[in-house]
């Protein structure tokens, strides 16, 4: 069963959450607060394996909320379910330890998959939240400086492989570079070939920082 806390400053869209998931098979609703220090009271008691969170309330946003949950509640998958895209909102509930943010047009399925996935662990992002995260990534340079192997990489791969590291899949990355993903795929494979790496998390390893 997976226990759902739900965390936003309307009553009729909290009400209306709990309508939509408490239908669901395996899906057990525990408790509501309207802001994220009411969240933070309810969690030891009704220990929630995912957390459904507003970005924008009173007294403590959902970033603030995500942030003391990663850090004193580790356990708690939190979601983040949204009006609002603003890089603030995603970018600061993604670095916070947001298990994914979607935003509040999804369909009714889509929420319900996002909370069995963010329960299994999984990253899940709406479309127009993961292709903006994907630009900001491959805008964003490397973060350390090249070992004297990459040089046998073309810069495509080299753009390709950053992107591994940071966390893209194969599709983010084919929409971000605007290439197909099987262009992704052979990529990642002559990156791996020219660099001696058994696979894509050594590859990631490679490329991430330090």
């Amino acid at each position: 069963m997976i226990r759902v806390l739900l965390v936003d400053d309307q009553v009729l869209i909290r009400e209306g959450l709990r309508k939509l998931l408490e239908i669901e098979d395996g899906v057990e609703i525990v408790g509501e607060a309207a802001d994220g220090e009411e969240a933070l009271a309810l969690v030891a008691g009704c220990r929630p394996h995912v957390a459904l969170v507003d970005a924008r309330m009173p007294r403590m946003n959902g970033v603030a909320l995500i942030s003391r949950l990663t850090a004193e509640h580790p356990s708690v998958a939190a979601l983040v379910l949204s009006t609002f895209d603003e890089d603030e909102y995603v970018f600061g509930a993604l670095r916070a330890g947001a298990r994914g943010y979607l935003l509040k047009d999804c369909s009714p399925e889509e929420l319900v998959a996002a909370v069995r996935k963010a329960h299994e662990g999984e990253t899940v992002l709406d479309g127009p939240v993961a292709a903006r995260l994907v630009s900001e990534l491959a805008l964003t340079p490397p973060r350390r400086a090249p070992a004297p192997g990459d040089r046998r990489l073309s810069a495509r791969e080299l753009e390709v492989a950053a992107l591994v590291a940071r966390g893209a899949s194969n599709r983010e990355i084919a929409a971000a570079l605007r290439i197909t993903e099987g262009t992704v795929k052979n990529h990642v494979s002559s990156t791996l070939r020219k660099l001696a790496l058994r696979d894509r998390t050594q590859l990631a390893l490679h490329f991430s920082e330090g």
